[in-house]
């Protein structure tokens, strides 16, 4: 799909509608992006405490925690396996920034994985960081900021990079659900099951809905006609996946997603709790459940609720005591945010494309 000759004009009002200005006020547009401003603002101040003072509320409150033992069982952890953990689960990135960078090829936006990988890190960094999954638009913002690309065409493959992630987590953790459990489900388990069938069939749904009918939706509302070209880029990021790309962008987000539930299973053996036996298929699907609450944007990478549906599922699901279940859940979410936050702020310093200037506006294939 090529750009219409009123491009440049709809992607400035694009900007404008996403917190960026138009390419020519670079000053305007850092001050809007700033992640700095972001982190002052007391939106994101509260959605970051506020987790916080509620899982120290609860911890405190319940009679069975011993905070010696918590801090003995994280001291002891085995440094190799969670080395191990740590690594496995940074592999995931390459291989994330890879799959992107096919989806952007497959819309005409072409990048070096160097490339894509840095600035999906840095996006990740920025969602730790602030609420609402601003990352993502920080990083189609990136895209558009080193390369020209259109935003709403770049933020047409973080879309459907994100439904990819949500097939797989849904189908990933029924299949290590049910392997894990046989035909002896829990009711808790059961319900996060039709939570994962539901969420399969709705984006199954949407996705229908969007390509057969999204722009005579979009068209039949009193918008400008730079909001259709808007949404026909954004549209064609969508769906200019070639399908012959479709298998390697499956086994891809397999492999993505199995990181998560290796990290866990690592950490839960480097922790080496005698009584806490969950196996692969249990660690797999503790780490997919997990991932669910992630697409909950109501605080950074879903601080306080990820916590508290780790330990609420190892406690009432598995039976693990809780002063266990809360030691592996903050070791798995150190490495898994912590570690991010801070390896990101160094890349977010040093990158120089986090310091580009804006780029002429490139027609898209």
């Amino acid at each position: 799909m090529t750009d219409r000759p009123q491009t440049a004009a709809a992607d400035q009002e694009a900007l404008a509608l996403l917190d960026a200005l138009e390419p020519g006020r670079q000053e305007v547009v850092a001050d809007q992006i700033s992640l700095a401003k972001r982190l002052r603002q007391p939106r994101t101040i509260i959605s970051i405490v506020a987790p916080l003072v509620i899982i120290v509320l609860v911890i405190i409150n319940v009679q069975a925690f011993d905070f010696q033992q918590l801090a003995n069982a994280i001291l002891s952890a085995n440094p190799w396996l969670l080395l191990a953990a740590f690594l496995v689960y940074y592999l995931g990135f390459p291989l994330r920034g890879y799959r992107w960078s096919v989806l952007l090829a497959g819309a005409g936006a072409r990048t070096r994985l160097r490339d894509a990988t840095e600035i999906l890190f840095i996006s990740w960094q920025v969602n730790c960081l602030v609420p609402a999954k601003l990352g993502d638009v920080y990083r189609a913002y990136l895209v558009r900021a080193n390369f020209g690309y259109s935003l709403s065409l770049t933020l047409g493959t973080v879309f459907i990079e994100r439904v990819f992630d949500l097939f797989a987590i849904a189908t990933l953790g029924l299949a290590a659900g049910y392997w894990s459990f046989r035909s002896d489900l829990p009711p808790t388990v059961q319900f996060i099951f039709a939570v994962g069938v539901a969420l399969v069939v709705l984006l199954a749904l949407g996705l229908f809905t969007l390509r057969n009918f999204g722009r005579r939706l979009i068209a039949r509302l009193p918008t400008p006609h730079s909001v259709l070209e808007l949404y026909d880029r954004f549209e064609a990021g969508v769906f200019s996946i070639d399908r012959r790309r479709v298998p390697l962008i499956g086994v891809l987000t397999v492999l993505i997603w199995s990181t998560e539930g290796a990290r866990l299973f690592l950490v839960i053996e480097a922790l080496g709790f005698t009584d806490v036996h969950l196996g692969i298929s249990g660690a797999f699907f503790v780490a997919l459940a997990a991932s669910l609450l992630t697409a909950i944007p109501l605080t950074p990478a879903g601080l306080g609720v990820v916590e508290a549906g780790v330990v609420g599922i190892l406690t009432l699901v598995y039976g693990v005591p809780f002063t266990e279940a809360t030691a592996i859940a903050l070791v798995d979410r150190a490495i898994s945010v912590l570690s991010v936050v801070v390896l990101g702020s160094l890349v977010y310093v040093l990158s120089p494309l986090t310091k580009a200037r804006g780029a002429p506006l490139q027609p898209a294939a």
